[in-house]
């Protein structure tokens, strides 16, 4: 179990420090640099990808120790499907949100004592009523996302798909996702992402996080819902990448 719980906060840490990192460092130019050599900008797209190449590599990495959930809405899915105990699921989501925070604090010291530009503006925290999406929206949005997301994990898992392709499929749904909510709200669909910039974000990112906490929730448990409903209740999930 240790070892399982250790494996899921070093994969938190390096999904926020990287990932998140990605839009902190370089989402979008700083309306202040005065850098003698531009540096461009990664964009929507680049911070896609590094969130889905991060979990690509931490499937086949950890997926054999712990099943590389490092996110809460996974757990919670892997929870109601009964495929792993409750108590152990919510070891794993204290250990999830741990990492996210540590991920967080790696990337406010980044900006602060090592010198790096906030292009974000917020730390990469997610945030609604920004001028591109409302309360409602984003609700409806995180849970979407997060539903498709998490189901794509219950599927491309089973024994009767290609479990040994699975991080790639699986990266890939990460990448799809963030292409839709990036430009939105930043794109969630992950509560442990989210909590992290957050507590370092403080002010609005505090005040609007519950969304990005209960949407994604949300999502997973419905994922776990449909995945049921669809799957033979003999089909073992596979032993490779999430379980």
């Amino acid at each position: 179990m240790a070892r399982k719980l250790t494996a899921e906060f070093i994969g938190t840490f390096i999904l926020v420090f990287v990932a998140v990192g990605t839009a902190v460092a370089g989402i979008g130019a700083a309306r202040d640099d005065t850098s003698q050599f531009p540096i461009p900008a990664s964009g929507v797209v680049g911070v896609a990808l590094a969130f889905g190449f991060v979990l690509v590599f931490a499937v086949y990495a950890i997926g054999h120790i712990s099943g590389c959930h490092i996110n809460p809405a996974v757990t919670i899915a892997m929870m109601v499907g009964r495929k792993m105990p409750t108590s152990e699921g919510l070891a794993y989501m204290g250990v999830q949100v741990l990492g996210a925070i540590l991920g967080a604090a790696a990337l406010k010291f980044m900006t602060t004592a090592g010198g790096i530009k906030d292009k974000t503006g917020g730390l990469g925290s997610n945030a609604y009523d920004n001028g591109a999406i409302n309360l409602v929206g984003a609700l409806v949005l995180e849970i979407i996302l997060t539903f498709i997301f998490v189901l794509v994990i219950l599927l491309v898992t089973d024994k009767v798909a290609t479990p040994g392709l699975a991080g790639v499929a699986i990266g890939l749904a990460l990448v799809t996702v963030h292409l839709v909510g990036i430009p939105l709200d930043g794109t969630s669909v992950n509560p442990a992402r989210s909590i992290g910039p957050a507590l370092f974000a403080g002010g609005t990112a505090i005040g609007q996080l519950w969304l990005f906490i209960v949407a994604p929730l949300i999502g997973g448990v419905l994922a776990a819902f449909v995945w049921k409903a669809v799957t033979p209740e003999n089909l073992e999930t596979a032993d490779v990448a999430i379980d």
